[in-house]
């Protein structure tokens, strides 16, 4: 089970403004997306084992989220190139953030101490937003299992 994580954003509150480049390069701005049902999922790393099962259930879900009509967004430091690649190898129909400055990620809350094998470090926690048409923030998941995440956030809306 992953560590929950204490954020700051609450359900209702009005979901921190974004720029930033996606995968085809250009900068996806959240107030250009009002009106839709947007998800951004944090993750830690491209092509890693869970982000790779997370992504990759996200990706088998797709065309429900879409039904939905939901927007899918992966949010990571990775840089643009590392997403193409890891679009690229597992076929993401959906785009990438990359957040290289990490605003997006101490915006959100989800920048910070992490420990793997005894040694700390930081870096992204695994929690995903749900952002409702009116850019409030509807649901928050802080705890993530990535092989069953995409169902979960499908079930809730």
């Amino acid at each position: 089970m992953a560590k929950k994580v204490e954020l700051t954003l609450k359900v209702g509150d009005v979901a921190p403004e974004f720029a930033v480049p996606q995968t085809d390069g250009t900068v996806v701005r959240l107030s250009q997306l009002r009106g839709k049902h947007v998800i951004v999922y944090f993750y830690p790393k491209d092509d890693t084992p869970g982000c790779t099962k997370e992504a990759c259930a996200f990706r088998d879900a797709y065309a429900q989220f879409r039904q939905k009509g939901a927007l899918i967004f992966g949010a990571s430091t990775d840089p643009v190139k590392a997403h193409v690649k890891f679009t690229d190898k597992f076929t993401l129909p959906f785009p990438l953030l990359s957040d290289e400055k990490k605003e997006l990620v101490q915006a959100y809350g989800v920048w910070g101490e992490k420990s793997f094998m005894g040694r700390k470090y930081l870096g992204t926690h695994r929690v995903t937003f749900h952002i409702g048409p009116d850019g409030t923030i509807a649901h928050i998941w802080p705890e993530v299992k990535p092989e069953e995440h995409a169902a979960e956030v499908l079930a809730v809306l």
